[in-house]
């Protein structure tokens, strides 16, 4: 039976590209998505071409009893051994001054919380300590959780710095029950999620001043990603590794 890997957030962008890297290599996927049905059954579409199994949940990581649904959906694929916490949002360019506090818990409740319950219900399959397998969890970061995006939006820069803690955390908490833990922090790269948060124009704005001269693509991110899954990283834990061309 082929390893489940589990991708929230897995209908475009980099989640997407780990899709499709994850079925090549020949990993059964499960990926949520919170609106986007259409996207999210050609990734799975593609990702069966592959000849492995791949279904696709609808899911708001915000909220718990959908994450919940969404690992029993991917336990009914078979062992999970890696999960992938992508899913993540960003709001409208804006100073701190002038932030809302529902903005704000927004984006928490989805970066911040969504991520550690999720992370949750990944350690309760994966280590050892709960009866499971072992295995390898990712988390997609951001490079703003350390460069702070002033002025665009400091309150995603935090909400990144929260999730490469809650990284280096776990990865210690987890270290000795045969799961590994590691993050991906990508750079200015070319997805959606910058016309999600109000800048569709951003990556050609910004790209070209990253010292490589451009931005990033999906795919660089999910070859890291997959990377950090395979056995090829083996004794990598506690691990930030930046996608960012230099910045």
């Amino acid at each position: 039976m082929m390893a489940v890997l589990l991708v929230t957030g897995g209908s475009r962008g980099i989640g997407a590209a780990v899709v499709a890297r994850a079925a090549a290599a020949g990993w059964a996927v499960c990926l949520t998505y919170r609106g986007e049905a259409e996207a999210a059954q050609e990734v799975v579409t593609a990702a069966r071409e592959h000849g492995v199994d791949a279904k696709a949940v609808r899911a708001d990581v915000a909220v718990e009893a959908d994450v919940e649904a969404a690992f029993a959906a991917a336990d009914a694929m078979g062992p999970l051994a890696g999960v992938v916490v992508n899913a993540g949002v960003v709001a409208p360019k804006a100073r701190v001054d002038a932030m809302s506090a529902e903005r704000v818990s927004g984006m928490l409740a989805v970066n911040v919380v969504g991520a550690v319950v999720t992370c949750r219900e990944a350690v309760r399959r994966l280590s050892t300590g709960h009866g499971g397998p072992g295995g390898s969890i990712v988390l997609v970061s951001s490079a703003a959780a350390r460069l702070g995006s002033p002025g665009e939006y400091v309150d995603y820069a935090a909400s990144k710095a929260a999730v490469d803690t809650l990284g280096a955390g776990l990865a210690k908490e987890v270290a000795g029950e045969g799961v590994r833990v590691n993050v991906v922090r990508p750079g200015i790269i070319d997805t959606e999620l910058h016309a999600s948060g109000g800048q569709p124009d951003r990556v050609e704005r910004l790209g070209p001043s990253a010292p490589v001269g451009r931005a990033g693509t999906a795919d660089e991110v999910a070859a890291a990603v997959t990377w950090l899954l395979s056995d090829e990283a083996s004794y990598c834990t506690g691990s930030v590794l930046d996608v960012a061309g230099g910045r």
